[in-house]
């Protein structure tokens, strides 16, 4: 998969993609990452990229004619495949596992790093981008911390990525709740024991202990994840029991 990072700052992505999981997957050719300069569409002599916003206000505004240079010159890169470009911003749709997934089965992804105060609206009437995506509800000084999050998250679903697939299918989101505990050496820490069904040896009582705390955690911190979490007739009703003992005296 290739990934294309318009940027004011490539020197930024550096560190990162060449560290963990992602800075092996470029190392062995599983992700391509390609950084482009938005100063270098710029047809100004000093390279400059922003300018006042119109009727006034605070901050500046990313002009339109370089990012739809940089844009364009991507999607006219001759031999590649045409990128499905997304520009990330607070107004887009909300990042998740299953959009991970929809980018992870794309073989090409651009990614605009908004800055300043916006950009020029005139990229989104005239249709620039295919999708715009935010990470949240809160507001980044650009674009990039948004794009490393995003490369690092979908790139988990390349084959190769992770050496046990089995590691991504238990991750959080997957099947709808949040992940189990896990616990590792020593046994007794400060007091705090690891649950003895975890050594038990039957898988059986270990995977029901597993989704039962699933259950609990999901039901605790995110209870909006259960209005469309896939669980079947057992699991609902474990669900009930576990909301009747959070509100029982």
């Amino acid at each position: 998969m290739r990934f294309d990072v318009v940027t004011l700052f490539p020197g930024y992505f550096a560190s990162p993609l060449g560290e963990s999981l992602v800075g092996r997957a470029v190392e062995s050719g599983i992700l391509e990452v390609h950084l482009v300069d938005l100063r270098d569409f710029s047809d100004d002599p000093h390279r400059k990229v922003d300018d006042e916003p119109y009727g006034g206000g605070p901050g500046m505004v990313l002009t339109a004619p370089p990012v739809f240079a940089a844009v364009e010159a991507l999607r006219k890169e001759p031999g590649a495949s045409p990128p499905h470009v997304a520009f990330l911003s607070p107004q887009g749709r909300r990042f998740d596992a299953p959009l991970a997934k929809e980018l992870a089965a794309r073989p090409r992804v651009a990614l605009v790093c908004g800055r300043y105060e916006g950009i020029d609206e005139r990229t989104r009437t005239a249709g620039l981008f295919d999708a715009e995506i935010s990470l949240g509800d809160f507001v980044l000084s650009g674009g990039e911390v948004a794009a490393l999050a995003i490369l690092e998250a979908v790139s988990r679903y390349l084959p190769g990525v992770v050496q046990a697939a089995a590691s991504v299918e238990a991750d959080s989101f997957e099947d709808g709740l949040l992940d189990y505990p896990h616990f590792s050496r020593p046994r007794s820490f400060r007091g705090h024991e690891v649950p003895e069904v975890l050594f038990s040896g039957h898988h059986g009582e270990i995977r029901r202990w597993r989704r039962e705390q699933q259950l609990r955690a999901t039901l605790e911190r995110r209870p909006d994840l259960l209005e469309r979490a896939p669980l079947d007739e057992e699991e609902r009703a474990l669900l009930e029991r576990l909301a009747g003992e959070r509100r029982s005296p």
